[in-house]
């Protein structure tokens, strides 16, 4: 069985219902993350999960108040616990690494059932304190998941041939 289906069919989803997800599903979708590659398998990920509803309200103002962030039964903050380290080809790792991490999360909220958002829109330093997140760490983004309450229509991709090139660019 491939991961096709579960790829052709994600989309980011902002309507939630507030149905709660399983304690196994939720499992099931942070191993996703936590199996994820990472630079030199540093593995310098801390994944905090928000299941209670007024620690999401404060996230959801946080984020400049997007009522999705709020109503998603789970809110997942990735973090880093390493904003320092630099891959020989000069980039930092963690916003690759967590990436990886959301990109995993997401595939199996997909399988699951389960619809999710990644959101990157807002107040770090807000999040940071509402979390308890150590100063020297970042908060690189969010994850909503939930049961859908309406499934957006999946956005028109760009053909191949508009993304891909062989031998040269």
């Amino acid at each position: 069985m491939g991961l096709l289906p579960e790829i052709e069919t994600r989309v980011s989803t902002r309507e939630y219902t507030s149905d709660p997800i399983s304690d196994e599903s939720l499992s099931r979708i942070l191993e996703a993350g936590r199996l994820a590659p990472s630079a030199k398998n540093r593995q310098s990920w801390r994944f905090v999960v928000v299941t209670d509803g007024s620690v999401r309200e404060k996230i959801e103002h946080a984020a400049f108040g997007q009522e999705y962030v709020g109503v998603a039964p789970v809110v997942i903050a990735l973090c880093t616990t390493n904003i320092e380290y630099k891959m020989p080809n000069g980039q930092l790792s963690y916003p690759i690494d967590l990436s990886f991490a959301a990109s995993f999360m997401m595939l199996q909220a997909t399988h699951e059932g389960l619809g999710s958002c990644l959101v990157t829109t807002f107040r770090e330093d807000d999040v940071k304190s509402i979390l308890t997140v150590p100063y020297s760490m970042r908060v690189v983004m969010l994850l909503t998941i939930g049961h859908v309450d309406t499934r957006p229509e999946r956005i028109e991709r760009l053909p191949m041939d508009r993304v891909v090139s062989y031998n040269h660019w």
